[in-house]
């Protein structure tokens, strides 16, 4: 027997707030400046199909009495499926030509969850390391709410069935009380969560299930109740709907301009666009003809786009990402370039696979046997991915690539002595070298981007009569201000303790030298700088005889390890070996720089130690010069390189040639 397809009305200003969801989201990935929160697309997603998925459920149960599972999982499986592997397919080929064998590890695992809709559990567990790149990097990323959305539509079903039974309306009243139950308990769990381990707010269904609810409860408010319902609700709310509506998209739009990854999100922020899609999404209920805000959101440009949302959200990612690897740059018009390269492929996906194989019936003919080959074409797809992973292992163990390899792992000393203990503790370790009883004492301090100068501070050292003492926390700077730690999702105040009882021990100690250097990227205003580099240099200056302040070194657009092993793995029939360098003419170090000098010069034993001439020669930063490795990512510079600068530094220091 045939099963039935069931469907809600088609509703063009849904149709429209998708289109807002996914341009906000490509916005924020294409780097776009004003609209940084454009994530908040993905929250509207949520909405959205937390009412049509209640929806179409509600309208199956009261209908006839029951819920075929497995006909509604092949019209989830049918719709999101074919798409999805495709893209994984397509992008996974790409990224085995284009990317380093080091990165594909990374890309390769990601893949192989997304075949199964656990990419959201993945990131959610992936082991924080500071060293390796972010999840930024990762092609596969976007892939998360995909995982997010398939588990909610694999409980929600159950959930639904057991709370409506087949009571009518104490039926309908029980879910409504549901609804709000999950809705209750997850924003709770959301809001702690974004606080004390902000991966899993993000990333987990549970914790996003409320968004979920928000849509369910405007369905079963708003067209649950029949067509007398219907009448009761539009006849209270009539004058109070449109308002929601250019109320509810005026706060997603907020949302969008606002926000920042410098929050702890979701959290509570999460509720303004959440409330604000409700709002939306509500207005639109008791109209048969657009009107207001449901007016501006069926303009036919819309339509078109919100036809696309799922299809152009699979593409433009991975095409972002793989488009910088294949040119090296990052310009806006690379961009604008990749974007409508993948709003092209977004059509193709959508007329050719999504839309075929959506509309065909023969799917519910038989769900099981549908379900089982869905089945299937995943766990192929997946193992098609564990061997890509494999493959990418092989190749990274070859002598040509162990060089590259090698050169990631190029770090100070003082990492694999625990000096460092990045987020984890406020505890102070100093690591020491050079004699107990020395006369003279110099100090390095400061986060991982002074931590990277230590081999060629300890050449300057290295002499009778020094000792060097070493305090580091990676991503703490020496400036005395708190600040959002957007790795870590929260405010870093391991930071601000550890500096302040660190800055008490070097003044006891009361050495001849201290070396301070943080990272210029941390997004701190002037006053910031000045005034809060004032007060950890005022800490220090009466106990220190001479204090140097290390200008940050510029960083590579790209990982420099990885683009050499790059152009080392990719086919010659590519032509794509281009210099891994680039010009670096960075207005905002050149600020932080004046401003340190600013704060340097409010003290007679403090001044600024610029060695950018000696990293990046004429504003050109390499990967590779002169046969070492400079980078062992885009920021740090490898120990063998940075070791080799300790006689320019000693000469800038006015201490004279360092031993050999």
């Amino acid at each position: 027997m045939k099963g039935h397809d069931y469907r809600l009305g088609y509703r063009a200003d849904l149709e429209g707030l998708r289109a807002v969801a996914i341009l906000l989201v490509v916005a924020v990935h294409a780097g776009v400046p004003w609209l940084r929160g454009g994530f908040v697309g993905v929250d509207v997603f949520f909405v959205l199909s937390g009412f049509l998925i209640t929806g179409l459920l509600v309208n199956e149960i009261t209908s006839t009495g029951r819920l075929s599972f497995a006909e509604f999982y092949v019209r989830r499986l049918r719709r999101l499926l074919p798409a999805l592997l495709v893209m994984l397919l397509i992008v996974g080929a790409l990224a085995s030509l284009l990317l380093a064998p080091a990165e594909q590890l990374g890309q390769s695992s990601a893949a192989a969850t997304a075949t199964l809709w656990l990419s959201n559990i993945h990131f959610a567990f992936a082991r924080l390391d500071y060293f390796s790149p972010g999840t930024e990097t990762n092609l596969f990323l976007h892939t998360w709410s995909l995982g997010v959305e398939e588990q909610f539509y694999l409980i929600w079903p159950a959930l639904l069935v057991w709370l409506l039974g087949r009571d009518g309306e104490p039926g309908m009243a029980r879910l409504k009380i549901g609804m709000f139950v999950v809705a209750l308990v997850s924003i709770a769990a959301c809001v702690w969560l974004s606080y004390k381990a902000p991966q899993l707010a993000f990333y987990m269904m549970p914790m996003r299930a409320w968004q979920f609810a928000a849509g369910a409860l405007v369905w079963l408010y708003f067209k649950g109740n029949g067509a007398a319902g219907a009448l009761q609700v539009m006849s209270r709310y009539a004058d109070l709907l449109p308002v929601a509506g250019w109320a509810g998209l005026a706060a997603i739009a907020l949302a969008a301009v606002w926000f920042s990854a410098d929050i702890p999100y979701p959290g509570g922020y999460a509720l303004l666009p959440t409330l604000g899609a409700a709002g939306v999404v509500a207005a639109g209920c008791m109209t048969t003809q657009p009107v207001g805000v449901s007016r501006l959101l069926s303009w036919r440009p819309l339509q078109w786009i919100g036809g696309i949302s799922y299809s152009w959200y699979l593409w433009h990612w991975p095409i972002l990402l793989l488009g910088y690897a294949f040119t090296g740059s990052d310009a806006p018009q690379y961009r604008a370039t990749w974007l409508l390269l993948s709003l092209l492929l977004a059509y193709v996906s959508c007329r050719y696979i999504e839309a075929p194989v959506r509309n065909r019936q023969e799917w519910l003919t038989r769900p099981r046997t549908a379900i089982f080959a869905a089945l299937a074409l995943m766990l192929v797809a997946n193992s098609l991915c564990v061997r890509w992973n494999n493959r990418a292992d092989e190749r990274m163990k070859l002598p040509t690539m162990q060089r590259y390899v090698l050169a990631h792992g190029d770090a100070p000393v003082i990492y694999s002595m625990g000096c460092d203990d990045w987020y984890q503790s406020d505890r102070v370790r100093i690591c020491a070298f050079g004699p107990a009883d020395a006369m003279h004492t110099a100090v390095l301090m400061g986060d991982s981007h002074a931590g990277q100068w230590f081999p060629a501070v300890a050449k300057v050292f290295d002499r009778p009569g020094w000792r060097l003492l070493v305090l580091t926390k990676s991503s703490c700077p020496m400036v005395d201000v708190p600040f959002f730690y957007a790795r870590i999702g929260k405010q870093y105040t391991v930071c601000e303790t550890w500096r302040a009882h660190a800055l008490a021990q070097i003044a006891e100690i009361k050495p001849d030298v201290v070396l301070l250097g943080s990272t210029d990227t941390n997004g701190f205003s002037r006053e910031q700088w000045v005034t809060g580099t004032a007060k950890v240099l005022g800490a220090l200056n009466p106990a220190v005889g001479r204090i140097w302040l290390l200008r940050d070194t510029p960083s590579l657009p790209f990982d420099g390890p990885d683009c050499l092993a790059e152009h080392a793995g990719r086919p010659a029939w590519l032509g794509l070996q281009h210099a891994c360098s680039a010009r670096v003419d960075n207005g905002h170090a050149d600020q932080v720089y004046r401003w340190l000098d600013e704060a340097a010069s409010r003290f007679a034993n403090v001044g600024v130690l610029d060695m950018d001439s000696q990293v990046c020669p004429g504003k050109v930063c390499s990967a590779e010069r002169d046969g070492l490795v400079v980078f062992r990512d885009n920021q740090h510079l490898t120990s063998s390189f940075a070791a080799s600068l300790g006689p320019a530094m000693a000469e800038k220091l006015g201490i004279g040639t360092p031993q050999p």
